[in-house]
């Protein structure tokens, strides 16, 4: 699929960045969209990749990260095309800017993902075996990741619709990071706990792998930190 296709099928999306399209309905506003509903399916796939991992679905994990793949390149291409319309000079000073901050989050978090799928696909070539509470552990930090994504999105939503609301999820985001960070310190205690069964180079590949989830979700809280920025501005 092409981006000016890609970007048609999203338009259609209703609520998403309500704040911005209350000011002017562009085309750079049609591609931040775009962009925030192609950050979460990375997430999604990356979470469907765990998890297909640790059932031992080898070929379902390859699919879902080469669909992660194709998503962050299309991500790239929706970043580009954003800044290029923003040079255009279609929204005031102030939304441009914003626009400008809120895309540079996301596809810094996309990255992250990308990073953490990276890591799960060298699990599945070299046939890691892990421990079951390590992936336990993983799975529950990638589900949870998902969480915080929807509450950002969710966040952007309510943005000036009501206030209140918007920062209802943005608390939670707070929450899910939370989480994460302890789910985050359990993982490198089990590392230790399970050393002797596994090899040192999968304990550096499994560590690549949480450390990339965990910068995501500061990524997520990042994100939110900004909404609250703006939501504070037009207080």
């Amino acid at each position: 699929m092409n981006l000016y296709n890609l970007v048609c099928e999203n338009m259609a999306k209703k609520g998403m960045l309500s704040w911005f399209e209350k000011r002017r309905q562009t085309m750079t506003l049609n591609l931040a969209q775009t962009l925030i509903v192609k950050v979460i399916s990375t997430v999604n796939d990356l979470e469907r990749a765990i998890q297909a991992f640790s059932e031992g679905k080898n070929v379902d994990t390859v699919k879902c990260i080469d669909r992660l793949f194709v998503s962050e390149v299309e991500i790239d291409n929706l970043r580009r095309a954003v800044l290029e319309e923003l040079t255009k000079g279609t929204l005031p000073f102030k939304y441009r800017e914003d626009l400008k901050a809120l895309v540079t989050r996301l596809d810094r978090l996309a990255d992250h993902i990308k990073d953490a799928a990276r890591s799960v696909k060298i699990l599945v070539e070299v046939h890691a075996v892990i421990p079951k509470e390590i992936l336990a552990l993983i799975i529950e930090m990638s589900k949870t990741l998902v969480k915080s994504i929807g509450f950002v999105r969710s966040s952007i939503e309510f943005l000036d619709e009501t206030s209140s609301k918007s920062v209802e999820f943005i608390q939670k985001v707070d929450e899910m990071e939370g989480l994460i960070d302890n789910l985050h310190l359990l993982v490198k205690i089990s590392f230790i706990k399970n050393s002797k069964k596994i090899d040192f180079p999968i304990i550096m590949v499994l560590k690549d792998l949480v450390d990339s989830i965990e910068y995501a979700s500061d990524r997520c809280v990042s994100t939110a930190d900004f909404i609250r920025l703006l939501l504070a501005g037009d207080s």
